[in-house]
């Protein structure tokens, strides 16, 4: 009774053995072909850091910035441009555009392009901002 539990421990342990060496032999083997496949192919190499210049004069990072805060300011300023002078006409007495439902009208453009320009700015800074000064020295 004691040598077939001992046989069976040895003969799974020479079957191991025998997959370990089927395994590294298969391994070999692919490693071969693989090494006698990449011989024959040409390789092409089509653009390495040696050969791009991959400095820059860090121009960009201050041009970058200026360029969103000037397109931001532009977002804010042109349609202020447009309805604050539409909003003081209706205010005045004795002018054709003295109407109460005109001045809440240009009161109400005034919040919503305020409101739709604050988001624009918050995610153009986000976005642009970020980029800029992740690359500063």
């Amino acid at each position: 009774m004691d040598d077939k539990p001992a046989n069976a421990s040895v003969s799974a342990r020479q079957s191991n053995a025998e997959q370990q060496i089927d395994t590294s032999s298969t391994e070999q083997a692919a490693s071969v072909q693989t090494s006698a496949r990449s011989t024959d192919e040409p390789r092409q190499a089509y653009g390495t850091a040696k050969t791009e210049n991959l400095r820059d004069s860090g121009l960009w990072r201050f041009i970058l910035p200026t360029f969103v805060i000037l397109c931001c300011l532009a977002l804010l300023i042109i349609p202020l441009a447009i309805l604050i002078p539409l909003l003081v006409t209706s205010i005045e007495p004795g002018t054709p555009s003295n109407n109460a439902n005109l001045t809440w009208l240009w009161i109400l453009m005034i919040i919503v392009v305020l409101g739709a320009a604050t988001i624009a700015i918050r995610g153009f800074l986000r976005i642009f901002m970020t980029q800029a000064q992740n690359y500063s020295h």
